[in-house]
């Protein structure tokens, strides 16, 4: 019983690990999406250097080159803001292609409509195109967030309180040996299952509505 509380003392720190970072990652990702599908060769190069980047490499380098690098010079994090950072600049990069993958699955008869009836950019993105790409891109976007989820435990090397942390110091503190960490992989399954189910529906309900 003492491991299971002590694994579950990790959890509202994983879970914000997670809800942050998702967020962050959803919201830089709209522009890098919008910049990959740019008319400017240059915008879209570098959007896609940028996004091959944060994609190639191991969060776990990412973390430590933030918490350990730039946390220690003028600007101070802690290991939850440099955890958010890494992975939610990570989580960019993925969910940018997410994005474009939405939005080149809407017809281009929408972008012909939405221009002949003289809306401009942001009006067509906002009302026509978005909403459509966002249906298409929300069963891959909720199946990344369950894989920030279990990503969130690399944040234990940089002393992150989540989960695998609280783990870690039970195993070496009580010489439990695996037990923590199935408890712990228990846990993960848990947070992990109404995501799956959500994404499941949601794709269900996708196929369904292209089906007609």
């Amino acid at each position: 019983m003492i491991y299971v509380q002590a694994v579950l003392l990790g959890v509202p720190m994983t879970v914000l690990i997670t809800i942050l970072a998702f967020a962050v990652g959803a919201v830089l990702g709209v522009p890098l999406a919008l910049a990959r599908r740019s008319p400017l060769a240059p915008l879209r190069w570098t959007a896609r250097f940028v996004i091959d980047v944060l994609r190639g490499i191991p969060p776990v380098v990412f973390l430590f080159v933030i918490y350990f690098g730039v946390g220690t010079g003028v600007i101070r994090l802690n290991s939850l803001q440099a955890a958010v950072i890494g992975l939610g600049l990570i989580a960019a990069g993925y969910l940018a292609e997410i994005y474009r993958g939405g939005l080149l699955a809407v017809h281009k008869g929408q972008f012909e409509s939405a221009a002949a009836l003289g809306m401009n950019s942001w009006t067509s993105m906002s009302r026509i195109i978005g909403p459509q790409a966002f249906r298409v891109a929300l069963p891959s976007a909720t199946t990344y967030a369950i894989g920030l989820l279990k990503d969130s435990s690399i944040a234990s090397t940089i002393t992150a309180t989540e989960i695998l942390y609280r783990a870690t110091a039970s195993s070496r503190g009580h010489g439990a040996g695996l037990e923590p960490f199935l408890i712990a992989a228990v846990v993960y399954i848990a947070l992990g299952a109404p995501l799956a189910w959500l994404s499941r529906t949601m794709d269900a309900k996708m196929r369904a509505r292209v089906a007609r």
